[in-house]
């Protein structure tokens, strides 16, 4: 029966709004084709009256140049209304493509609410707040931990702050004032402190001389007898 009859031809899917737009486009580019050859013909028929003296010869190239321009009129309308038509149905693709980034949109918006909702399903905001709480005891729990390691076990507790601070007062004042003054290393020695520090006897001069009261001893150190007690 199908060798008789053919066998039933599936139907062709609608064209595109592209394929639509492809076609016009290709009838507008022939319809270009034509007016130029028409102002091609028009310039042609200008020169020519304008050779030709005024008679049945020059009428006859106006009318002919009459009848081409009808014809170019014609083809200017037909691609008036091909860009029309070129211009709405760039107006319906544009209006198709933005109703198909709005499904894609809202699909992905929608997975996207369905993944946080599951999400949210395994966090709570009740148990957020317990566990901000207990990590808040035991922040404080540590802290208390803290000090009471770092405590120091040879300060008695019993100690006057007063008399703490009036230490501390003469500790500055006395470090201000060692600040201020000049180290006794660095002052200069004066050469009479040094003499007498070091007791030092004055350097010889040659010839000594004895005192004039002091009496005068022997080779062993005794003090002599005059001559003339010794006369006596």
């Amino acid at each position: 029966m199908k060798k008789i009859f053919g066998a039933k031809k599936g139907k062709e899917p609608p064209p595109t709004i592209q394929d639509a737009t492809d076609r016009i486009t290709k009838r507008g580019d022939t319809v270009d084709d034509k007016i130029k050859k028409l102002d091609g013909e028009l310039a042609r028929y200008k020169e020519q009256i304008k050779k030709t003296r005024p008679g049945p010869a020059q009428e006859a190239l106006k009318s002919r140049a009459m009848r081409v321009l009808k014809q170019r009129r014609m083809y200017e309308g037909q691609r008036d209304m091909l860009y029309n038509q070129t211009y709405n149905l760039d107006q319906v693709a544009f209006a198709s493509e933005g109703i198909k980034d709005a499904q894609q949109t809202m699909t992905a918006m929608k997975a996207a609410n369905k993944e946080l909702k599951g999400m949210m399903k395994t966090v709570k905001l009740e148990d957020i707040d317990s566990m901000q709480d207990e990590m808040m005891d035991l922040m404080d729990v540590s802290n208390e931990i803290q000090e009471s390691l770092g405590r120091s076990y040879n300060i008695p507790d019993d100690i006057d702050e007063e008399e703490l601070m009036g230490e501390l007062d003469a500790l500055e004042a006395d470090m201000d004032f060692e600040s201020n003054s000049v180290p006794s290393y660095l002052q200069p020695d004066k050469e009479s402190d040094l003499d007498s520090e070091l007791n030092l006897p004055a350097a010889p001069t040659g010839h000594s001389t004895a005192p004039p009261n002091r009496q005068q001893e022997d080779e062993l150190g005794l003090p002599t007898v005059p001559q003339a007690s010794i006369r006596s």
